[in-house]
């Protein structure tokens, strides 16, 4: 195998169906793995051919579409049974997730919750449910977490607080796991230019675009592109001595 080559492997991407998860399936695709979607959707937020359709028809890899809410464990079930028909899985990437500004006294239990399900509980038991297969033949597990996971924002403290949780999880599996062969690291991505981000986001678009851009030292906004080379970087043997690390793609903004 080349160290860019994922042929053999089976990939599981939870959020799969659109944004940085369609681009992470597509690219995964590419270089030879199956890919698992596993999402509530078919169909990508913007429209067009479902991502599992459009990797059997454009690339030699298989596609699996799972209908798969990450915040029900009969589903993450699923997920594992089908991933151990395929054979096993040998990448899983926790993508799905939501965000929520908020003013923190109006933050309703309920609400909170749910972001905590979703970005937080998910990632913990779906690496649950498929750490065994993990296990056979050292898999690797990454994690979308944010740049708010690393520097905390008033304006959105539960998002903060959920990435955050996701960083140290990544640390504690790459501790756990490390030992025996499964590599676990996070991405940390900031403004990425998808459908979700320009609708939950009033960023891109809005009247501070211009000036939240100046504090960005690449003077632009990400790509789901960008996030998938990142992930296949530590999918790929090219980060075979890289555990328990968080890979910030942000265009510099975290650090100035």
């Amino acid at each position: 195998m080349s160290q860019s080559d994922l042929t053999g492997e089976i990939a599981v991407v939870t959020g799969g169906a659109s944004g940085i998860g369609r681009e992470i399936c597509l690219q995964f695709a590419e270089a030879g793995a199956d890919v698992v979607v596993a999402d509530l959707r078919t169909e990508p937020r913007t429209g067009g051919t479902p991502t599992h359709e459009r990797i059997t028809e454009e690339t030699d890899a298989d596609a699996t579409f799972v209908d798969c809410d990450v915040t029900e464990q009969a589903d993450r079930e699923t997920v594992a049974e089908t991933t151990a028909e395929m054979g096993g899985a040998d990448i899983l990437v926790n993508n799905a997730g939501i965000f929520r500004g908020e003013e923190f006294t109006e933050v309703t239990e309920a609400e909170f919750d749910q972001l905590m399900d979703v970005n937080v509980k998910s990632v913990y038991f779906l690496s649950q449910a498929l750490i065994d297969q993990l296990l056979d033949d050292g898999g690797r597990i990454i994690n979308l977490s944010s740049v708010a996971g690393l520097e905390g924002s008033g304006d959105f403290i539960s998002y903060c607080t959920s990435k955050g949780a996701v960083r140290l999880m990544t640390y504690s599996l790459a501790d756990k796991y490390g030992p025996e062969g499964v590599r676990v690291n996070a991405i940390h991505p900031g403004i990425i230019e998808t459908s979700m981000v320009t609708e939950d986001v009033p960023i891109i678009g809005g009247e501070s675009e211009d000036a939240f851009l100046q504090t960005v030292p690449l003077r632009e906004f990400g790509h789901p592109e960008d996030i998938a080379d990142a992930a296949l970087y530590l999918a790929s043997d090219r980060s075979e001595y890289v555990n328990g690390e968080s890979l910030v793609v942000d265009g510099g903004s975290t650090h100035t």
